[in-house]
């Protein structure tokens, strides 16, 4: 399969989508309902303090390592809140917004919306061109079986998590000069969210008798998240059929109950739906999916069925 960095291909005469949803059904779609992103944030957290309880309840090895996995997908789960809540679209209060984007979901896991935004909607508005900041995840693909498990050795053994940790810690300083900066100036203030909320995560778990139970945090945002992290960038944007559209350099993949949990949290695997309305919250964006295809708007997108048939193609070099 050829890079598309190297071809490109004329598009497609693609389905008007818009006009085949139709004007009701999108503002229906954009329409937010607070209660499932609070039932949804709690579905998070209840997943992460249950791994936590099940290495309690059951000391060993598989528990411990189960528990990791399920952690890093959920701290996917929480950067899926933080980047929804960087589309206005997590809660319909701004401030309540932001405030739970940061303080549930983003500070947890060492992110941070202000400076995350920006940053964010650059990659819309110029998704696979020169300026698209996140296009360097996506392009090396396909690259050989070898050259992928190597990548996979290095998130699972902490050498990715590392060089994020040193990026971040540069970031809150202000002495970034990667692709997300802050804007607000840096210093030691700038990591009061991280430090609160996981000040607050291991003052839970003490207050039960198991403060050794937050090791499994942070092996976790070493490790199974950032595995997490690289297989929701493969499956995003890599291998695109044509790099001009959303339906032709955007996938949306369709992915079991197991993948939904460990891999896919909260429905981000349907991709292509969410670049083409930004503003749809999480719990609707399956429900899209549905109308574009009942309305034949969907031929010949960029769908995939199952994360283990775009990890195959992204390794088949």
């Amino acid at each position: 399969m050829k890079s598309a960095t190297l071809e490109t291909r004329k598009v497609p005469e693609w389905p008007e989508w818009r006009e085949a949803l139709g004007a009701e059904a999108i503002r229906e779609l954009q329409t937010m309902r607070d209660w499932r992103s609070y039932l949804s944030l709690a579905f998070n957290w209840g997943i992460i303090f249950s791994a936590f309880g099940l290495v309690a309840a059951w000391t060993n090895p598989f528990s411990a390592i189960l528990a990791i996995f399920l952690i890093g997908g959920r701290q996917l789960g929480l950067a899926v809140f933080m980047h929804d809540a960087s589309h206005h679209a997590l809660f319909s209060n701004p401030k309540v917004n932001d405030f739970a984007g940061n303080w549930l979901a983003a500070y947890p896991i060492w992110g941070d919306l202000l400076p995350y935004r920006p940053y964010h909607l650059r990659h819309h508005a110029h998704t696979w061109t020169e300026k698209d900041p996140d296009r360097s995840l996506a392009s090396p693909f396909p690259i050989s079986s070898k050259s992928f498990g190597r990548k996979v050795w290095r998130d699972l053994t902490g050498q990715t998590g590392w060089k994020r940790a040193v990026a971040t810690w540069r970031r809150d300083l202000d002495r970034s000069h990667g692709k997300v900066q802050r804007t607000d100036g840096g210093g030691i203030r700038r990591f009061r969210g991280v430090v609160v909320t996981n000040a607050i995560l291991f003052g839970i778990l003490l207050a039960v008798g198991e403060p050794l139970l937050y090791l499994l945090w942070v092996l976790a945002w070493f490790t199974s998240y950032s595995l997490a992290m690289r297989i929701r960038a493969i499956a995003e944007h890599s291998m695109p059929k044509s790099i001009e559209n959303e339906f032709g350099n955007t996938r949306t993949t369709l992915a079991s109950w197991w993948e939904r949990l460990f891999l896919a949290p909260n429905r981000v695997n349907f991709h292509l739906e969410h670049h083409l309305l930004m503003r749809v919250p999480h719990y609707n964006l399956p429900r899209m999916h549905a109308l574009l295809r009942e309305k034949g708007a969907l031929s010949g997108a960029l769908i995939c069925r199952g994360y283990a048939t775009v990890l195959a193609q992204a390794s088949s070099k």
